[in-house]
């Protein structure tokens, strides 16, 4: 485990989230008939070797039926790709697509105020890994808890929930990654529990909180959950393979199978029910048996009483399928028909003003205090990643290497001035566009967590991520412009070093905003590498520097290229139309007369800056618009 951190303080006095109390309201969730199907599309053969498309469709789910009180814990058993998941995350509120059937929260449907009443923990513990689990509660107190706590009760909120979940010890510890280290995966799991925790919800609700756990560190999760149920909420968990101690902490059952339920209920009567059935979870002559393993082999068609047969001699498909058939008929003629009219005869716990609070739609905090926020996160956040000492080698090596490769190159070595001048321009820019692209597709998980539990407006997330973007990306390119210009033969003078560095820090915002854009557009880190390879290899042709004549049809894309406006600005900033050069045998040649210089040329500087602005916003539009669309 990685060493405590020295828990810096994010108390500011913002706070974020849409106004409502957050005083705990006691919820009973009911599910009657759910059902989900989605399209799929298949390719298949028309005839003579060709291909269409053929439409077909999956049914998920197929009518999970349940209800769960305040105080009860619900486990979701069956194997994987059964559709506790999907059924899971319907009940959040959180399925794409059309649900048919009924999901009611004290007899009203879903709605925003039901949203910020549920807290959602999903498989993946997605968390900042540089922020410690101190930081990491407390922002999420400062986004979600209501402006009519102060900044002192939203800290005392979080560290009741750290005492609470027995997080104390790596209070100062940060989170870890894949890269890092950080606290542990039962330690990361509580983290997970703890960011839903803060807002009291009323319904908690956990997709598999003890995988990848050992046995003792998910009997601690599975008290945990068992604790919060007992302070009156309602939590529903979905699980794969619990143990027999953690099955006996459960209330109540749902055990699915290929999208059908094959039971739903209490669970102190699983055995009693599949022995009545003629499916005995405990076979005579064994004195001790799991009942989640006995469910699990049903849910597969596996009679326990011929497991050991099973495993020498598999049995047929179309054997297991007949199992399966029978355990969805039994359910559906002895325990659906009492479900039901247990759902329908449940009173109505839901009061007026609970009723109205569903209609409301309004943030309690400005769009200013989201922002302000959301950028100290990223700037603390990011600022290892950018200032890593791999990253300030790289660019300080390369920056020295690029002062001794062109010390003291005049004017009169006109040709590598040139050279210098558009290595610049190209090298400042490669870094930040690279960056940038890895920006939103490495955030979406964490992005549409916080966005689906109505965290902040996706506006005040994308300013604030920009925003903290430009002096992590600034700083290290001005160093390198800094460090060869006066290492070289270039202009010695304060105002036209102070403009190429200025040039240069467009140049970069530029480009870190194409990267922005083609990340967000497609979302795959991947495709948009191999994109933004093209784009910068096209670009740097386009500049001016390796070709002179290129074709018409073509030469309008220089006209959109980043790399040919700071290459000519830059030459704009050294060079005069009417300055000249020695270019030998006591000749002075026209800076203009020189090809490269002469093809780029140096006029209408304000153009190009106006044409790099417009790229710096106009690719930073585009990035939101696609954010918006593929995060919503």
């Amino acid at each position: 485990m990685a060493n405590g951190c020295n828990g810096r303080d994010v108390s500011h006095s913002s706070s974020c989230t849409p106004h409502n109390p957050i005083l705990p309201h006691p919820i009973t969730l009911k599910f009657e008939d759910v059902v989900y199907s989605v399209n799929l599309t298949r390719i298949k053969t028309t005839g003579f070797g060709s291909k269409g498309a053929a439409a077909t469709t999956r049914t998920i789910l197929n009518g999970a039926t349940g209800i769960v009180r305040p105080g009860e814990l619900l486990a979701m058993l069956g194997p994987s790709g059964s559709g506790k998941t999907t059924l899971l995350t319907a009940l959040a509120g959180r399925l794409p697509g059309n649900v048919s059937g009924s999901i009611t929260y004290n007899g009203v449907p879903f709605s925003t105020f039901i949203k910020r009443k549920i807290g959602f923990v999903p498989q993946d513990d997605l968390f900042y890994p540089h922020l410690t689990v101190l930081e990491t509660l407390t922002y999420a107190a400062r986004l979600r808890l209501p402006k009519s706590l102060t900044t002192r009760e939203k800290i005392e909120q979080v560290e009741m929930i750290v005492n609470e979940l027995g997080l104390s010890r790596c209070r100062n510890v940060s989170i870890g990654g894949p890269l890092m280290r950080g606290i542990s995966g039962g330690e990361r799991k509580r983290v997970s529990i703890g960011h839903e925790m803060i807002m009291k919800p009323s319904i908690l609700l956990l997709d598999e909180p003890t995988s990848g756990l050992d046995s003792t560190t998910a009997e601690r999760i599975a008290a945990t959950l068992r604790r919060l149920a007992g302070g009156g909420r309602t939590v529903v968990t979905t699980i794969h393979q619990p143990s027999s101690r953690l099955f006996a902490m459960f209330d109540k059952v749902v055990v699915i199978s290929e999208g059908w339920p094959i039971y739903s209920g209490d669970a102190g009567r699983v055995m009693e029910y599949f022995g009545s059935i003629g499916y005995a979870l405990a076979p005579p002559g064994i004195n001790f048996v799991n009942p989640a393993d006995s469910l699990l082999d049903l849910a597969n068609g596996i009679a326990p009483e011929a497991k050991q047969d099973d495993y020498q001699h598999e049995l047929p498909e179309d054997h297991q399928t007949a199992i399966k058939q029978s355990l969805v008929s039994s359910y559906r003629t002895n325990l659906y028909p009492s479900l039901k009219a247990e759902i329908q005869t449940e009173p109505q716990s839901h009061s007026p003003s609970f009723m109205s609070a569903g209609s409301e739609d309004q943030w309690s905090c400005s769009w200013w205090e989201q922002f302000v926020l959301l950028l100290r996160r990223g700037l603390q956040e990011r600022k290892h990643e950018s200032y890593s000492g791999l990253k300030i080698f790289q660019t300080t090596s390369i920056s020295v290497l690029s002062g001794m490769l062109w010390w003291r190159s005049n004017i009169s070595n006109i040709q590598d001035q040139v050279a210098l001048v558009f290595f610049l321009s190209v090298f400042s820019s490669l870094f930040p566009l690279y960056a940038a692209v890895f920006s939103f597709p490495n955030e979406k998980p964490i992005l549409k967590k916080e966005r689906s539990s109505g965290m902040y407006h996706l506006s005040s997330y994308f300013m604030a991520r920009t925003v903290s973007d430009m002096p992590m990306e600034l700083l290290l390119p001005a160093i390198f412009v800094t460090v060869p210009y006066w290492m070289s033969g270039l202009k010695s003078s304060a105002p036209t070093f102070i403009l190429t560095l200025f040039i240069v820090l467009l140049n970069v915002l530029a480009t870190q905003g194409l990267g922005l854009a083609l990340g967000a557009v497609l979302m795959d880190t991947k495709q948009a590498t191999s994109l933004a390879s093209v784009v910068t290899v096209a670009f740097l042709m386009m500049a001016g520097y390796y070709i002179g004549n290129i074709p018409g049809f073509i030469a309008w894309l220089r006209y959109i290229s980043y790399n040919y406006h700071t290459f000519k600005l830059l030459l704009g900033v050294q060079y005069t139309e009417n300055e000249t050069y020695d270019c030998g045998d006591g000749l002075h040649c026209k800076v203009m007369d020189f090809p490269t210089v002469r093809l780029v040329g140096v006029d209408r500087k304000w153009l190009n800056v106006a044409v790099l602005i417009l790229m710096l916003v106009g690719f930073r539009v585009i990035a939101y618009v696609a954010l918006r669309i593929r995060v919503g």
